[in-house]
C-alpha cells in the first residue's frame, strides 16, 4: 500500500492544530489589548489630588464652609469634567518661611500636584524679598524632588512700600518659575485686589464672590497642572 494517502491526513491535522494555535494567540492578544485599554481607562479615571498650600487666602479666612479657594476650585474643576480633589493646606498668617517649616507634614501621601500660594504676609510685613525668595525656592525644590508638579501663584507688594521694594518683591515669582521650570500664575489676587465689593471689611481678604473671580481666572493654569499629572502617569505607565 502506498504511504502517500497518509500524508494529507497528517497534513490536515497539522493545519487544524495550527489554526487552533493561531486562534488561541488571537484570543490572548485580544485579552491583552482589553487589559491595556482597561488600564488606560483606569488611569484616565483616577482622581487627581491637588494640594493648595498657602496662607489665609487659601485657608478661607472669614469665609463660610464651601467658599474657600480650595473648595470653589474643586467645584469648578469638577464642573468642567475633571475628577479632582483639592486639599486645603492653608494656614492663616503663614509667611513663606513658615510654610517651609511645615512643608514635610503638610503634604498628604496621595498628593499629586501642588499650588503654592505664599508671600502675601511677607509683603504686608515688609520682609526682605531675598528671604522670601529663598524660602519659596526651597519649597519648590523640595516639591520637585518629590516628583510633584507645581503651580506657583504670584503675589504683589503694597505700593506704599516704595517702588524698589515692590519691584524686588514682584520679581520673586517669575524668577523662581523660570529657575525651576514650573507653571506661574502671576498674581493670585488678579481682578480682586483693591475692588471693595470683592473683599471683606479688612480690604485684604476676598469675599466668597472674590474667591469665585480668582477661581475663574486661575482655572486654565490649574488645568495645565492637571495635564502635567496625567502626562506623568502616562510616562510611568
Amino acid at each position: 500500500m502506498s504511504r502517500f494517502p497518509i500524508w494529507p491526513l497528517k497534513h490536515g491535522r497539522a493545519s487544524i492544530d495550527r489554526r487552533r494555535a493561531l486562534r488561541r494567540l488571537g484570543r490572548a492578544a485580544l485579552a491583552l489589548l482589553a487589559l491595556s485599554l482597561a488600564s488606560d481607562g483606569a488611569l484616565a479615571e483616577r482622581e487627581t489630588v491637588i494640594v493648595a498650600f498657602g496662607d489665609s487666602l487659601t485657608a478661607g479666612y472669614g469665609l463660610p464652609p464651601g467658599q474657600s479657594f480650595p473648595a470653589q476650585l474643586q467645584a469648578a474643576l469638577r464642573k468642567r469634567g475633571h475628577k479632582v480633589r483639592v486639599v486645603n493646606s492653608g494656614v492663616s498668617g503663614d509667611t513663606a518661611a513658615a510654610g517651609l517649616s511645615r512643608l514635610e507634614w503638610a503634604m498628604p501621601d496621595d498628593a499629586q500636584a501642588v499650588i503654592v500660594e505664599l508671600g502675601a504676609n511677607d509683603a504686608l510685613r515688609g520682609l526682605d524679598p531675598k528671604k522670601t525668595l529663598a524660602a519659596l525656592d526651597r519649597i519648590i525644590a523640595t516639591l520637585k524632588d518629590k516628583g510633584l508638579p507645581v503651580l506657583l501663584a504670584g503675589m504683589e507688594a503694597p505700593r506704599n512700600l516704595g517702588p524698589e521694594y515692590t519691584a524686588a518683591f514682584g520679581a520673586i515669582y517669575p524668577t523662581l518659575a523660570e529657575k525651576h521650570g514650573v507653571l506661574l500664575y502671576p498674581f493670585f489676587l488678579d481682578g480682586v485686589a483693591a475692588v471693595p465689593k470683592l473683599n471683606q471689611s479688612d480690604g485684604i481678604h476676598p469675599t466668597g464672590q472674590g474667591i469665585a473671580v480668582i477661581v475663574e481666572r486661575i482655572v486654565p493654569s490649574v488645568e495645565k497642572l492637571i495635564e502635567q499629572v496625567a502626562s506623568r502617569r502616562r510616562t510611568q505607565g
